[in-house]
C-alpha cells in the first residue's frame, strides 16, 4: 500500500483518482501533479502497481509544492480563529455555527444549524372545570 503525505491509498484505485484521498488535492490537482511528472508516473497506473522510486516522487513533489494534510487543516483552523477573534462578521457567522455566505436562513441550512427544534408547547394541558 502507497503512503502519501500520511494516507495509505487504496491499491486497486488508478492513482490519478487514489491521491484525491489526500485532504487538500481533489481531482484536478491530482491530473496537474501527475501531468508534470508524465515520464515518470502514468496516470492509468494502479497505486499496487507503483514502484517505491515513484511514490518518493510524488510524495516529494506534493510536500516541497503543495499544503496538504495536517499543515492545510491547521492553516484553515487559523484563518477561522482570526476572524472570530478581530470579531468580523464571517467570524461571528462561524462562532455561532450559521452559513457565513449570505445564505437565507428563514428556511432551509439544515446542514449548519442541524435538526428543527420545536419551539413552544407541543399539546396544552386541559383546562380545569369551573368550581360552581
Amino acid at each position: 500500500m502507497a503512503r502519501i503525505a500520511g494516507v495509505d491509498l487504496p491499491r486497486e484505485k488508478r492513482i490519478d483518482v487514489a491521491l484525491a484521498y489526500v485532504y487538500g488535492i481533489g481531482r484536478p490537482l491530482a491530473a496537474k501533479i501527475l501531468a508534470g511528472l508524465k515520464n515518470q508516473v502514468s496516470p492509468s497506473l494502479r497505486v499496487k502497481d507503483l514502484t517505491e522510486d515513484q511514490v518518493g516522487l510524488l510524495n516529494s513533489v506534493i510536500s516541497k509544492e503543495y499544503k496538504v494534510e495536517g499543515e492545510l487543516r491547521r492553516e484553515i483552523a487559523a484563518n477561522l480563529k482570526r476572524y472570530a477573534d478581530i470579531g468580523s462578521y464571517k467570524g461571528m457567522r462561524h462562532r455561532r455555527m450559521l452559513p457565513v455566505r449570505g445564505q437565507r436562513t428563514k428556511t432551509n441550512a439544515r446542514t449548519r444549524r442541524g435538526r428543527r427544534k420545536t419551539v413552544g408547547s407541543a399539546s396544552k394541558a386541559p383546562a380545569k372545570p369551573a368550581a360552581k
